[in-house]
């Protein structure tokens, strides 16, 4: 018994050692575990890695708090701090750990967070007021643009407008130039030309009548 004992020995001594350098090398557990993007079958899980530990991978355990279903997911190769839960039933509860994979082993699971599935004919949550606010300030960012363009149309039309009106302007001044023109041009010939002689007696020379002299005897 004391020859086995003492083999034995050394085993436990080395395998103890292993585990001390296993448990060393393994990354902490993640931080900041968060819940987003809640709805009725989806949400989106996310968290932190403290800094200078080498995580090449994750896990996160799912399972609905009354114990029906639970799912394991892991990957590795990756450097994702997010994984979006997909199948998941509407209003009901759920509780999920998170792990990082390391080069020599896996954390410590992460603490428990609880989240419940929005139903149906729920809205979205509060941090989609967000979104809202994003499409809305879009939505003003086309209405200024929408409103200068129309600003620049009526500007340009206005400077057409004052084209045209300047050139019938001056058509007009030409026109009235040219009618002037064209009278004076006129009044010379009628004045030099030769008055017609009046027809009639008034030309005529007046011829006397000739007088009896009646002599009585």
């Amino acid at each position: 018994m004391a020859r086995v004992s003492a083999m034995i020995s050394p085993v436990l001594v080395l395998f103890g050692c292993d585990l001390c350098f296993v448990r060393a090398n393994r990354p902490p557990s993640p931080v900041n575990v968060t819940v987003t993007q809640l709805k009725a079958n989806s949400a989106t899980v996310s968290w932190d890695v403290p800094e200078g530990d080498v995580v090449i991978g994750y896990a996160i355990l799912q399972q609905r708090q009354d114990g029906q279903m639970q799912r394991f997911i892991r990957e590795v190769n990756t450097t994702n701090r997010a994984c979006v839960l997909w199948d998941l039933a509407e209003d009901a509860d759920y509780i999920i750990q998170v792990q990082s994979i390391g080069l020599y082993g896996e954390s410590q699971a992460s603490k428990r967070v609880h989240f419940r599935t929005l139903k149906e004919t729920d809205r979205l949550p509060s941090n989609s007021s967000n979104q809202g606010d994003i499409t809305m300030e879009g939505l003003d960012k086309d209405r200024q643009l929408q409103t200068g363009e129309i600003i620049i149309i009526v500007a340009v039309l206005l400077m057409w407008a004052a084209v045209i009106a300047l050139f019938c302007r001056q058509y007009d001044i030409i026109k009235d130039n040219d009618s002037n023109n064209n009278k004076e041009k006129t009044k010379p010939s009628s004045e030099h030309s030769t008055p017609e002689r009046p027809s009639g007696g008034l030309l005529r020379s007046k011829k006397k009548s000739p007088s009896v002299n009646i002599i009585e005897v």
